[in-house]
């Protein structure tokens, strides 16, 4: 259904189309809102008009990752505090996080604005350089998209993902939730080894080299808006965030990348994200993640 260009198949879509139909038979205990459009798609509200909760992200974190990354809750020590925390491991982890859970799928239709995520993603390809250095393709039957938006999906939406991805609109399932809940802020903060590699791959190192992935980081508390819920989450990744990676690399090669990954690299480092987000000019939820979307400060 799926694979890579070695041939060896991973079917993301399948797997994390597994998730979502047990988050949807399971949806009063998640918190959870499912509906069909009209046009057949199925959406499960996870935080827009439903409480959702942390059943809810840590399903949501996995559909995210194309059911390929390991993720659980653990206890996160902040200095003599103890806060929840989100622990995620793969093996695969150049699929996983960059072609399925990396969010860089632009889904603008007239007004509506979100940033897509998931393993649809592997199988529309709209990104054709990034799937074309990772070497990775899936030809999926039906698929699922992750949608970090605080407006559900229009059947206009739906319409349009379906015929970019050549499917179907009821062969698609879509998730939504706000950065602004709690759902949003298990997403976000499970995205740990996801934003250390997408740091690599900017830099222009093969992220398939990377073998395996550990990492760690604290959840946030829910913030009024998701501007502020933006900043929240990735202070948890740029400051609260520990990672791990397994490298199958020469050392002049490792010599030269290990200095610019950590966030500390960063000239921003020490600051905010959300006076980062003023700095640069970052007025509004859609052009802040907009800027996401490119290489983090991180």
């Amino acid at each position: 259904m799926g694979g890579r260009v070695s041939g060896t198949s991973l079917s993301l879509n399948e797997r994390a189309w597994r998730i979502a139909e047990d988050m949807a038979a399971n949806a009063d205990v998640l918190r959870v809102g499912v509906h069909t459009l009209p046009c057949g798609a199925r959406v499960i509200d996870a935080g827009i008009d439903t409480l959702g909760g942390y059943g809810a992200g840590l399903a949501l974190a996995e559909i995210c990752m194309g059911g390929l990354g390991h993720i659980d809750y653990v206890p996160t020590p902040i200095g003599p505090d103890m806060w929840p925390g989100v622990r995620v491991w793969t093996d695969h982890p150049a699929v996983s996080c960059v072609a399925s859970q990396y969010a860089g799928w632009a889904i603008k239709v007239g007004k509506y604005f979100a940033l897509g995520s998931g393993p649809l993603r592997a199988h529309a390809r709209v990104e054709k350089e990034l799937y074309h250095r990772l070497g990775y393709a899936e030809t999926a039957r039906r698929g699922v998209l992750v949608l970090e938006t605080r407006t559900a999906p229009t059947d206009d939406v739906a319409t349009w993902v379906a015929e970019k991805a050549g499917l179907a609109p009821a062969e698609l399932a879509f998730l939504a939730a706000p950065t602004a809940s709690l759902v949003g802020g298990v997403q976000v903060a499970a995205r740990i080894l996801e934003t250390g590699l997408h740091k690599m791959d900017t830099l222009g190192f093969d992220v398939n080299k990377i073998v395996s992935g550990f990492g760690v980081a604290p959840l946030p508390p829910v913030a009024k808006n998701d501007v502020r819920a933006i900043g929240r989450t990735n202070d948890c990744i740029l400051y609260g965030g520990r990672v791990r990676y397994t490298v199958n690399a020469d050392d002049a090669e490792l010599t030269e990348l290990v200095p610019k990954i950590p966030a500390s690299a960063s000239k921003d480092y020490g600051m905010p994200f959300y006076e980062i987000f003023k700095q640069y000019g970052m007025t509004s939820t859609r052009s802040t993640r907009c800027s996401l979307a490119r290489p983090r400060c991180g």
